[in-house]
């Protein structure tokens, strides 16, 4: 927030860190190493990820996402140890996603995480996965006090840092903006492979009609699943037509084009307005997008044109560190690991619900 500009607590290290992370809290399971150098600078070693991917028209089960982390744990955390050109006697701690997320996933790299830390006596620093994303975003972007986007597969969040707090001003009030998208992709028939909202984004390209709608922002919230609803409802309408057919220019249809395409412009649309509210309400000119839907190029553009008309700028990244990822885990927790912090093994648990204003951001003034 605007005013006078304080230390941070952070020092540049007397020597250089190296930190492990694990993530799994989802249908992604990815491995990190990162390095804090003497000089202030942070190095991304390796960032090695394996996605668990459903049949088209298929979610994922916890269970079996947790069975594929089980089975994937060690390939993935070889290839991101070896890329490093480290071993694990060089690390000084091991980062592993807290929560939010799927119970079973978590659970399964929790219990990796404790393994490795017996194994190779290392520090445990259990990791709250939506700051794991924030920090990350601050870290590759450079943003220095950006309202923050926070979109993902289970998470739809307008967040602001104050007093080592990231506190969040405005939210989902059901289905997050990631499973909403992904759950219409399903509807259509739309293949898992990269992802879902993926394939929603390059299906929204070809959309050439806008359909009406419900748009749900309360106040700084918003609402989705009366929209997942509605948009559902069209592919049971008379003038819906599954595969795209030559047609007349005149005939009144409805294409999955155009359902992914008005499912984009309308949610997106809330997501922009909420976020211009809290730009506008802390004086800031920076947003930062971040989770797995921030790579939807379309969301990036609006919030562009939202921003440049305020004289402020977008900060987003790309594939790499906008979809779950060691590598956030592994910078989140070592921050906080310089700062003291270390999760003894009795508490090295995981949680389904871990809200991103219950951290203490210690290593921010």
């Amino acid at each position: 927030m605007p005013g006078r500009r304080r230390e941070s607590p952070l020092k540049n290290p007397s020597r250089a860190y190296i930190a492990l992370g694990l993530e799994g809290s989802a249908n992604k399971l990815g491995a990190g190493v990162i390095k804090h150098a003497v000089d202030g600078s942070t190095e991304v070693l390796s960032n090695i990820r394996h996605t668990y991917i459903t049949p088209p028209g298929e979610g994922f089960l916890p269970r079996d996402t947790a069975q594929h982390h089980r089975e994937w744990a060690s390939t993935v955390i070889k290839d991101a140890v070896t890329k490093a050109n480290i071993t694990m006697h060089d690390l000084d701690c091991i980062c592993y996603t807290k929560g939010p997320g799927m119970g079973a996933p978590l659970q399964s790299v929790a219990l990796v995480a404790r393994t490795l830390s017996l194994l190779y006596e290392k520090p445990l620093v259990g990791v709250n996965h939506c700051v794991g994303h924030i920090e990350m975003g601050r870290q590759v972007t450079g943003a220095q006090n950006p309202v923050v986007l926070y979109v993902s597969g289970g998470n739809t969040q307008v967040i602001a840092y104050s007093r080592q707090c990231y506190r969040i001003f405005g939210e989902t009030l059901d289905i997050a903006v990631g499973n909403c998208l992904d759950r219409f992709a399903r509807v259509i028939n739309l293949s898992n492979d990269p992802s879902p909202g993926y394939n929603i984004e390059q299906e929204a390209k070809k959309g050439k009609r806008l359909v009406p709608l419900p748009y749900t922002t309360k106040g700084m919230d918003v609402s989705l699943s009366g929209i997942l609803t509605s948009i559902e409802a069209y592919t049971s309408d008379r003038r819906y037509r599954a595969q795209e057919e030559p047609c007349e220019e005149s005939e009144d249809i409805i294409t999955p084009a155009d359902l992914c395409f008005s499912l984009q412009e309308t949610v997106f649309s809330m997501l922009v307005e909420i976020t211009e509210r809290a730009m506008a309400h802390i004086g800031s000119k920076e947003v930062l997008i971040v989770g797995g839907v921030g790579c939807n190029e379309r969301l990036q553009e609006m919030m562009g044109i939202m921003a440049q008309e305020r004289s402020g700028l977008v900060f987003a990244t790309d594939e790499r560190f906008c979809i779950d990822n060691g590598i956030m885990i592994a910078q989140a927790g070592l921050l906080s690991y310089r700062m003291g912090f270390q999760t003894p093994l009795a508490k090295s648990t995981c949680t389904q619900r871990f809200r991103t204003d219950e951290v203490h951001v210690a290593w921010r003034p």
